[in-house]
């Protein structure tokens, strides 16, 4: 089992900035794919971003160029900058954390937004972003 705890949400006008954190239970964090995601009140969850083991990253298409995914391996977490926040980013923000394969003696991630394609989930943090 793998525990997840984000942090970091708050309430900014439009154009602000917060950083997510999430951190990991697990002593194996870099054998792990990390994503976040975000869900509107009475909608889906969706992919915001993906990172491998190697560091390799994906966004939707809605935050490429505000949004940037990292990860600390030695600190066990993950994080998200949002960068020029829009109200329409007003959210539940959550940390997700998926097993690597391993293929051919290589760790491979599927990089997916897919929210069914990851095991463990944080209990998300809010982002506010007012006009």
């Amino acid at each position: 089992q793998v525990q997840l705890v984000e942090s970091g949400g708050g309430s900014v006008q439009t154009g602000g900035s917060l950083k997510l954190s999430c951190t990991a239970s697990t002593n194996e964090f870099s054998n792990y794919c990390m994503g976040w995601f975000h869900q509107f009140p009475g909608k889906e969850r969706e992919g915001v971003a993906t990172i491998g083991t190697d560091g390799y990253k994906t966004y939707a298409d809605s935050v490429v160029g505000r949004f940037t995914i990292s990860r600390d391996n030695v600190k066990k977490m993950v994080y998200l900058e949002l960068n020029n926040l829009k109200p329409e980013d007003t959210a539940m923000y959550y940390c997700a954390a998926e097993p690597a394969l391993v293929l051919a003696g290589k760790k491979v991630c599927a990089m997916s937004l897919i929210p069914l394609q990851y095991t463990y989930w944080g209990q998300g943090t809010q982002v506010t972003v007012s006009s």
